[in-house]
């Protein structure tokens, strides 16, 4: 053991701060989402600087961020107002316990939360990204059914291809190819249902019909379970990283229906979907024309330059704790960062950015962007291209007619990805596909730079695939 940590002090003592990034990472950080043969020893690309829609790499060469780091950077990089914020906050009150304190950022962001909230969603629970804001959400609607006396309404409605987070039970909802193959989970408390892309709906199905599956599925899996054991549903609006999949016209409201009918709480998982990403602060109400029990956020909150996420929860479900038997019972939630000072004034002013120009910027470029975007059908590997507001994907199929997704070759999103890094854009791979979801002020002149290096590394990739035999197009 001593030898051990005298090697360990040799080897820290022979490093510089100003040692290469990648060879101390490879040395001694953990990235997210490793493998195991690789876990503790892998470096990522180096990210030197940002500004406005564009990166710098380790290399020092100029990229378009297109996934704006993880949906995230909604009004860009290097925004001075932000950072002037963050040091001004922090140099007043960097840091106040939220267990018997409070600041006055955090008040005044929830209200101005709450009015752009759909319904009756008035108050705001923060946390300090999403995951812990879904599981906030799952946590109070356990909270929630224990005070009204029925502690075995708790199970939990999910979907294929959904995406709600890493920490444990909001990864147990996850839907994704590969999150759960090694990984554990909640599933006594979980029921998955279909996915909602109508681009895998069975061959042959009009989407009017695959809409009414979809629905009839929710209802029968409802009766067949019983409502008095269902808690909750959790759905994006849009399934962000499960391909950006956009579900039929009307089928979020008349699953929002259904809940309502069978006193099923109703969660929006917006931690993509809110502060602008579809052009709306929140797009339940504006976009999708339904009002949830709860929205989860986080993300663009705070464009990303501080980790803040948060649940708006319905005045109807506070007053009836408000008016239950048991005016002890405690929720005993919470963070050390729940609140955070600085993280409530950076998205006090990222909020004033959104409203005073960049909300109404992202509603007039979207439609171009995805008609743009769409032209990259024209290629042979291109199976389809879908999005809605700054979202898109593009998925790559062998044989548009199966949509097989190229299964002699998973990992064609990295192979497009690694040319348009080369020709000077950052996107984002998902096994076949690749998501995009630049900086909200993003011009129509960049949109075209971005679309047209994602046309030629797709080519690229078709060439390199025929090259190898491992498709022929």
């Amino acid at each position: 053991m001593a030898a051990a940590r005298d090697l360990k002090a040799t080897e820290m003592a022979g490093a510089e701060p100003g040692d290469d990034a990648v060879e101390l990472a490879k040395r001694h950080l953990i990235q997210p989402w490793p493998f195991a043969g690789s876990v503790g020893a892998e470096a990522r690309a180096l990210i030197g600087e940002g500004d406005g829609i564009y990166i710098t790499d380790g290399t020092g060469k100029r990229l378009i961020d297109g996934p704006a780091g993880m949906w995230c950077v909604n009004v860009g990089h290097r925004r001075e107002e932000l950072a002037k914020v963050m040091y001004d906050q922090a140099m007043a009150l960097s840091y106040n316990t939220p267990w018997y304190t409070m600041n006055a950022p955090s008040a005044e962001l929830a209200m101005r939360i709450a009015s752009h909230a759909p319904g009756d969603l008035s108050h705001v629970f923060y946390t300090t990204g999403g995951s812990s804001a879904v599981e906030t959400a799952l946590r109070f609607m356990q909270f929630y059914n224990n005070v009204r006396g029925r502690p075995e309404k708790k199970l939990i409605l999910s979907r294929g291809g959904a995406y709600h987070g890493s920490t444990y039970l909001s990864a147990s909802l996850n839907g994704r190819p590969r999150d759960r193959d090694w990984m554990d989970g909640a599933d006594e408390l979980v029921i998955k249902l279909s996915s909602p892309d109508p681009f895998r709906r069975p061959h042959g199905m009009s989407l009017a019909a695959f809409t009414d599956f979809l629905v009839d599925q929710f209802r029968d899996t409802v009766a067949r379970v019983g409502a008095e054991r269902i808690g909750a549903f959790v759905g994006e609006p849009v399934q962000a990283s499960g391909g950006v999949v956009v579900s039929p016209d009307g089928y979020l409201k008349r699953i929002r229906e259904i809940c309502r009918d069978n006193d099923i709480l109703y969660v929006s998982d917006e931690v993509v979907t809110a502060f602008g990403r579809l052009g709306h602060v929140f797009a339940s109400g504006d976009v999708f024309g339904i009002d949830p029990d709860m929205i989860t956020f986080a993300k663009g909150v705070t464009s990303g330059y501080f980790p803040l996420g948060g649940v708006i929860i319905s005045e109807r479900l506070l007053e009836e704790l408000r008016r239950s038997n048991h005016p002890d019972a405690m929720f005993g939630h919470g963070l050390t960062y729940t609140s955070h000072p600085v993280g409530c004034a950076v998205a006090l002013k990222n909020l004033d950015l959104l409203e005073e120009g960049v909300l109404a910027h992202t509603q007039q470029v979207a439609p171009y962007f995805q008609a743009q975007l769409k032209t990259l059908e024209e290629l042979p590997l291109v199976g389809e291209v879908r999005g809605l507001g700054l979202m898109g994907c593009v998925e790559c199929v062998a044989d548009r007619e199966s949509k097989d997704p190229l299964q002699l070759d998973k990992d064609v999103g990295k192979r497009i990805d690694a040319h348009c890094h080369e020709l000077g854009l950052l996107v984002r791979p998902l096994i076949n596909m690749c998501v995009m979801s630049p900086p909200l002020i993003i011009t129509r002149e960049q949109i075209d730079e971005m679309v047209g290096i994602l046309r030629e590394g797709i080519s690229r990739t078709m060439d390199d695939l025929r090259r190898e035999g491992v498709w022929q197009g």
